[in-house]
């Protein structure tokens, strides 16, 4: 345990960053420049500072400590995982941070549950683990088959049931008698699955409620260890299951939810329910005045804020460090300083904006960041969403982002000002999103017309097969293509704009997230720009999944990278693999990110290609690739050039290689 008191600069904790220890990084506010402090690393390398210093909480509950103080206690998250609990005192702010009693992995909390015995479970990487906020301390874990809950409840008797992604894995711990089960896996399904509600009826019967690609609802028996289906096939949808406890002992659910829990019960047309109890469905006309059963249990998103004594936790700001209480009785609130440390959020991709700076974003949490070279100094902000794909074209930067598939456009040589959805207003502007057909963007573009720009990825949860849009900047119109309109159940990964109207894509196999796969192989095409038509297609390079990343190479070839370990070139006249070669055995896989950018273009025409061990270049009289230098940390996406160096991150770090002049 780690206590930290009210935020000082000259604490102690402040300079606790792991393998990441810079001596004077300071924390941002609100979009204020910070001085950077750029650590050199040696060979070439430089280590410019975390892009954001800040963590993410997946989970927040209210309650108290043993000497009956309110507390707050809330999972931090940052690159790493999850890696600590934080416990506040609500009064002072007080802080003291517990590591996770197991390696987080780089995974993290989905759900968690505060118990009627007071104590705070959650389940990630293939662990369970218990804080007791009385004792101060991790007072149960155990290892589990993989991966982490997606749904967590607790039974009449008081025993936490947890069941995770993607297979459906169900365990219970007792904590009163320390028995602990690991049931295994009791779904079978060839997608990955979410199970955002989970619940026991008063006979001891778990329920589940099964998402994306079809919805289901599960009946656990724990005397046998055995699920069953409950929904006819017919009723199975894309989306997720829905189910609660009402306190007549039954549990409640939908096929298929028709609203968030605040509006659950609304009559809705088409809603039908079920009623459950010791195994056994019926479906019910209507609910009849439902009473659900209080659980303090929800996803990553979970935030419990009525203590005990009356009070309420109005906020809890991990990037000013503070919580506020309001104190109902006065109808006063209370702001206080709260610390934690961090090793920063990672860092989803950057470029160099057209105001010299290398600008990005970050997930978990999403907020953007603008570093400048020359002055060793950066700007943090709030983003709207999750920066995936960012492009420049001439003095505006567009980004493609998650959820929602949105598109924003950035003018860097005018105020920033933040970005509102309805009306649409801001800088970055919100120009439009493509949810479902486009929900997590994987490659943004400019056509060289000077007018187009275009957006794709793969689509919303539990859906095959993503979608383009094509921005019409003169006009601020768009053209939203379905993946039945390109290739039926890919999505398109990487693009490059070619000569006469044409245009050049690579796709993925992979589906939205908890999506099915049904193509066997990823494919290269041709499309038609004037008519959204393909030219040609083929699945060239047999068992491909996944066209990683592609740019241009000289004499009008393409070279890209496919897998993540296959170079190739492809020369779209010919339409054909011209060179093919796996890297992976002698420089490993390549950096990878939902946007990669791994392919980083110089001054005059060279062409670096980022590994996650370091930066290559690729001659172009042989297709050669020589590995420049190994980097000393993970490089883990790309990539910008500006004055001799190449500009990458390493987790939640922005790193650059000087190159040879």
């Amino acid at each position: 345990m780690q206590s930290l008191d009210a935020p000082s600069s000259s604490h102690p904790a402040r300079s606790q960053r792991g393998r990441w220890r810079l001596a004077s990084l300071l924390f941002v506010l609100s979009g204020l420049a910070l001085t950077a402090a750029t650590k050199d690393l040696g060979h070439g390398f430089a280590d410019h500072g975390i892009a954001i210093p800040i963590s993410n909480h997946r989970g927040t509950v209210v309650t108290v400590d043993g000497q009956g103080r309110d507390i707050v206690l809330l999972w931090l998250y940052d690159h790493s995982g999850g890696y600590a609990l934080l416990m506040i005192d609500a009064e002072t702010g007080k802080s003291e941070q517990y590591p996770m009693p197991f390696p987080p992995g780089g995974d993290g909390p989905f759900a968690s549950i505060l118990s009627s015995a007071n104590r705070f479970y959650t389940h990630f990487n293939g662990y369970i683990a218990e804080f007791d906020p009385v004792k101060r301390a991790f007072t149960f874990h155990h290892k589990t088959k993989m991966q982490m809950a997606m749904g967590m409840t607790e039974d009449d008797n008081g025993v936490i049931w947890s069941v995770t992604y993607p297979n459906s894995g169900v365990v219970s711990y007792n904590p009163k008698t320390g028995e602990f089960k690991d049931y295994g896996y009791v779904y079978e399904q060839n997608w990955q699955q979410y199970q955002r509600y989970v619940v026991a009826d008063d006979a001891g019967w778990i329920y589940i409620a099964v998402g994306n690609t079809k919805s289901q609802i599960l009946a656990f028996d724990p005397s046998t260890g055995k699920a069953k289906p409950m929904l006819p096939e017919a009723e199975r949808k894309t989306g997720s299951s829905y189910l609660f406890r009402d306190m007549n002992g039954k549990v409640y659910g939908q096929a298929v939810a028709t609203g968030g829990d605040a509006g659950i019960f609304a009559k809705k047309e088409g809603a039908s329910w079920y009623e459950f109890h010791k195994g056994v469905g019926q479906k019910i006309d209507a609910l009849s005045s439902p009473k659900p059963k209080k659980i303090i249990t929800s996803s990553q998103a979970l935030f419990h804020t009525e203590f005990a004594s009356g009070r309420k936790l109005k906020a809890c700001n991990l990037v000013d460090r503070t919580i506020t209480v309001l104190d109902p009785k006065t109808k006063q609130e209370k702001t206080v300083a709260i610390d934690y440390t961090s090793t920063g959020a990672n860092i989803m991709g950057l470029l160099l904006a057209p105001d010299n700076t290398l600008t990005g974003g970050t997930m978990f949490p999403m907020r953007c960041f603008s570093f400048n070279p020359k002055a060793d100094s950066w700007v943090h902000r709030a983003a709207y969403g999750q920066y995936n794909t960012i492009m420049r074209t001439g003095d505006r930067v567009f980004v493609g982002g998650y959820p929602g598939g949105f598109l924003l456009e950035w003018d860097a040589s005018t105020p920033w000002v933040h970005t509102v959805k309805k009306p649409a207003s801001g800088n970055p502007l919100f120009l439009r999103d493509c949810t479902p057909t486009i929900h997590r963007p994987h490659r943004l573009i400019a056509y060289p017309d000077g007018k187009t720009v275009i957006l794709a990825g793969t689509p919303g949860y539990g859906y095959t097969g993503g979608g383009m849009m094509f921005w019409d900047r003169s006009t601020q119109t768009s053209v939203l293509l379905n993946h039945t309109d390109i290739l039926p159940e890919h999505s398109t990964f990487t693009l490059l704009p070619l000569p006469e109207g044409k245009l050049f894509g690579g796709t993925t196999i992979g589906a939205g997230t908890g999506g099915e796969v049904k193509a066997k192989v990823a494919e290269l095409y041709i499309m038609d720009m004037a008519s959204k038509r393909l030219d040609w297609h083929e699945a060239i390079m047999p068992g491909v999944k996944q066209y990683t990343d592609s740019c241009f190479g000289p004499r009008g070839l393409i070279y890209g990278v496919a897998d993540r370990k296959t170079f190739f070139v492809f020369d779209p006249v010919k339409r054909a693999i011209v060179h093919q070669e796996n890297i992976e055995a002698k420089f490993g896989i390549t950096a990878s990110e939902q946007g990669p950018r791994i392919f980083v273009t110089g001054p005059k025409g060279e062409i670096y290609l980022l590994f996650a061990a370091g930066v290559a270049r690729i001659a172009p009289e042989n297709f050669a690739i020589t590995l420049l230098a190994k980097s000393p940390h993970e490089i883990t996406a790309g990539g910008d050039y500006f004055e001799g160096r190449l500009y990458f991150a390493c987790g939640s770090h922005l790193c650059s290689y000087q190159l040879a002049p």
